[in-house]
Formats: structure tokens, sequence, C-alpha cells
């Protein structure tokens, strides 16, 4: 027990910078309070005694926001950054190294029975007031987006990002950037300053496209004009295309 714990507050020095002590981290830290209590909750589930469970888990949500179903599964090493409004679900499975920020939900999307929240894999980070719903694998090494909603099973090694969450940077170069990444320290809330919404990345790409087209159109026409070729007035007066006006509702 003192030797999980012992890694569990390791965890902490490894991933946020404003750990400065081991006690304070012992007294001031929700997420190792509500780990602690969790654990003594789920040995109490696992031996029968559900009322006592539950009213274990209910007084961690009490004391430290974070509610955790006792029947929930967690590994090794897990850390909950700030911790506050964060929920994780009975048939919640967690691996090792995971971590999450405040406002996470590991929810279910069905009321029957059975498997219906998520399983994460070792090393996942989640990012702050994501929601991740369903009995789907966020797969070892993946990341989900802040705020993001995710109800799709996210590869190994992506970061799904949005709402609905997509996955961006699941290529090979992908992989190298994240692992030159890691050297450079811990990435936190789960998304790098170059990893925006895939869908607001594609809408500017095309508003860029249209303004360079339209800017070439309007270099030909000037060139005809100057050639002596007359053109349509359909063709002159086309709508007056404003990109940044419209890359402005995109953001």
């Amino acid at each position: 027990m003192f030797r999980t714990l012992n890694e569990d507050i390791r965890a902490v020095f490894d991933r946020d910078p404003a750990a400065r002590s081991f006690w304070e981290v012992l007294t001031c830290y929700p997420g190792i309070h509500a780990l602690v209590l969790h654990r003594f909750a789920h040995w109490l589930w696992g031996h029968r005694l559900r009322w006592l469970a539950r009213f274990v888990g209910y007084f961690a949500r009490f004391v430290t926001g974070i509610e955790i179903h006792p029947a929930a599964r967690i590994g090794r090493r897990f850390f909950i950054d700030h911790g506050m409004g964060v929920v994780i679900g009975e048939t919640a499975e967690i691996g090792d190294d995971v971590t999450l920020y405040h406002g996470v939900t590991l929810g279910g999307t069905s009321w029957n029975k059975g498997k219906r929240h998520p399983t994460l894999g070792d090393g996942v980070v989640i990012g702050a007031g994501a929601k991740v719903l369903g009995p789907i694998t966020v797969a070892a090494g993946a990341k989900v987006g802040s705020n993001a909603v995710v109800t799709r099973p996210v590869p190994e090694g992506a970061t799904a990002v949005g709402n609905p969450a997509r996955i961006v940077d699941h290529s090979e170069t992908g992989r190298q950037r994240e692992a030159q990444a890691e050297k450079m320290g811990f990435s936190a809330y789960a998304v790098g300053g170059d990893q925006g919404d895939p869908l607001v990345k594609a809408l500017h790409g095309l508003i860029d496209h249209a303004a360079e087209t339209d800017r070439r159109i309007a270099c030909l026409l000037r060139e005809l004009k100057a050639q002596g070729v007359k053109c349509d007035e359909d063709v002159q007066a086309a709508d007056h295309f404003d990109p940044q006006y419209l890359s402005k509702m995109v953001d």
C-alpha cells in the first residue's frame, strides 16, 4: 500500500512542475486524496461491502470534488491534476501512467447493465473538460484535447480534439514529433500548440485556396483587358470575397 502511494506521489512530481515537496503533495493534492480513498473503496467493493464502498466514494467526492465509482479499475501512477469535477463511472478501466485534468468525465451512454464506460490504455492523457463516453477504448499513448467529446475509439498514439472529437496527427511524422516533444517535457492539457481542431484547419485551408484562386482570376481578367479581350459582365461582377472575415467566423 505504502509503495503504491509513494509511486502515485512520485508521478505528481513527474507531471506537475508546481509540486514542491512530498508533504505538500500528500496534504494539498485532492487527486492523491481521491485516489487513496478510491483504492480503499475498491477493496471494500471487491469484498462485497458495497454500501460501505459507496459511502467512502461519496465521502471522497465531498472532500475532493472528484467522483470515482468504487468498482472502477485504476492502474498505477494515476494522476488527477486539480481534480475538481472529474467523474469516473462504474465500469471504467484505467491503465498505468494515465493523467486526467479537471472536469474530465469518463461516462456511459446507456442505462443497460454491463460494460458502458471507457477503457484508457497506459500513458493516456485527457485534457481539461473532455468527455469520453461509452464502452470505447482510448489506446495506449493517446491524448484527448481539452473540451473534446469522444464517442469513438482513439488509436494508439493519436490525438483527438473537437466536438465531436476527430483524430489529428496520427501519421508517422506526428508520432516522431510527439516523441521529440516528450524529450523536451510533458505536454500539458493533452494538446500541443500546433494541434487545433482538424475541421477548422481544413476550412482555413479551403478559405486560403479560394482567396488564392480569386487573386489569380483577377490577374487573368486584368491581363485579358490589357490585351483588348472583352469579358462578360457576369464574370466581372462577382461578389467580393473577404477571406479574413471568413477566417474569423471559423475561429
